[in-house]
């Protein structure tokens, strides 16, 4: 197991557009700023008379600087009033990396304070492995992390945070935002048909589910709901015929899975259910299927693996075919890994956020068919968090691709 140490002083946080320029005197470095920011057609024109970088064609020394992680930013853009430019406005960055058709991956966590109960989200650049912050979320001070559900359109760079609970009352949220990578903004979206906390949600097509949870009076739901993010319209989909607060979900081929998970003191086998959009109706799930899932879910290769919460435990994978759980080869979640878990995947890895926000990285290989069935097996190294990350407690994970 391979193990990437970031320490405070290698990976400083930073955040997006943030100024640490430090020129004087004050009011001209005000003037500087505001012009660059909010170019004139003239001063563009005028700046490109200056090379990006010396001795490199623009097009060259572009494809360079547009490669440049999120975190040094604020240090390159002091270098001259072109870079400033391109690097001092991140709507100007990412849409140029989209003209020239880049693509990185960054894991946006959503996570708390363990004491004040403050949250945040923090975003590790996968490829570079540093994180940085985003802009803050606009939403109630006192809200339980645990009771929002988020979700991302990853090509299309945007998230989505609904529902939730306040937390000094016990009252749920039908609140809806949306993060635009590009224009490193959140937006205010047209609020849930019902407001719902602890709920189960996914994207299928585009379009975002959400289903259960608990409602203001407390008592579980069975109502769903649609919404298609480019009307900014919900509308209500069948029920799923039995009241449910959801543990976890997941979307594999096409439908959203829906399980209550286990509950003290175990004695009723937990629910589950199935909807296919396609014919809007909901299924009971596969015994096998609910009965084993017990941890946070994530799809790699069209199969459903989960991280069990149970400390130690390897990693599992669900047969459709013997409507069974089988533990894949390789060493267990390393144990720095501490509950509790945010979950995700990109490509063939599964990114495991514990408490402090150290990372567990997961290589996911398929070793070949035995007894028409694939074979898994799982490689583990752990990215260390910045010290300043110690009080902070993942509630969710979501991948987002930049410059798509």
């Amino acid at each position: 197991m391979q193990r990437v140490r970031l320490s405070s002083q290698q990976a400083p946080v930073h955040k997006l557009g943030e100024s640490q320029m430090t020129l004087s005197p004050k009011f001209r470095l005000a003037v500087i700023q505001s012009s660059l920011l909010n170019p004139s057609p003239e001063l563009e024109s005028s700046l490109r008379t200056e090379p990006l970088i010396p001795g490199l064609p623009d097009d060259v020394a572009l494809n360079c600087l547009l490669r440049l992680p999120v975190e040094s930013h604020a240090a390159c853009r002091t270098v001259c009033k072109r870079w400033h430019l391109l690097l001092g406005n991140k709507e100007r960055f990412f849409t140029r990396r989209k003209e020239l058709g880049f693509k990185d991956p960054w894991l946006f966590v959503f996570a708390f304070h363990k004491c004040t109960g403050k949250i945040q989200w923090q975003v590790l650049d996968l490829i570079h492995y540093s994180w940085h912050t985003i802009p803050a979320m606009p939403c109630k001070d006192k809200v339980c992390p645990h009771g929002f559900r988020c979700v991302s359109i990853p090509r299309e760079s945007t998230l989505f945070v609904c529902g939730g609970m306040v937390s000094d009352v016990d009252c749920p949220l039908d609140l809806v935002l949306k993060y635009e990578m590009q224009k490193n903004r959140w937006t205010v979206m047209n609020k849930m048909i019902t407001a719902r906390s602890f709920f189960a949600s996914g994207v299928i097509d585009g379009m975002i589910y959400v289903a259960g949870g608990s409602s203001a009076d407390l008592f579980e739901l069975d109502s769903a709901e649609v919404l298609d993010p480019i009307k900014g319209s919900w509308r209500p989909i069948a029920s799923m015929g039995t009241n449910m607060a959801s543990y976890d979900a997941a979307v594999l081929n096409g439908k959203l899975l829906v399980t209550e998970g286990w509950l003290w003191p175990f004695f009723v086998s937990p629910r589950g259910q199935v909807y296919d959009p396609r014919t809007d109706n909901w299924e009971s799930m596969a015994v096998g299927l609910r009965e084993g899932w017990t941890g946070s879910s994530v799809v790699v290769y069209g199969h459903l693996f989960v991280v069990s919460e149970l400390e130690r435990m390897k990693l599992k994978v669900y047969d459709p075919n013997t409507d069974s759980w089988e533990t894949i080869e390789g060493p267990p979640l390393p144990e720095q890994i501490c509950k509790p878990f945010a979950v995700n995947a990109c490509d063939s890895r599964i990114y495991v956020v514990g408490r402090n926000l150290h990372v567990a990285v997961g290589h996911i290989s398929r070793l070949g068919t035995s007894e028409k069935k694939w074979r898994f097996s799982v490689e583990w190294r752990v990215v260390d968090a910045p010290e300043s990350f110690s009080d902070l407690t993942p509630s969710s994970s979501q991948k987002a691709w930049t410059g798509q």
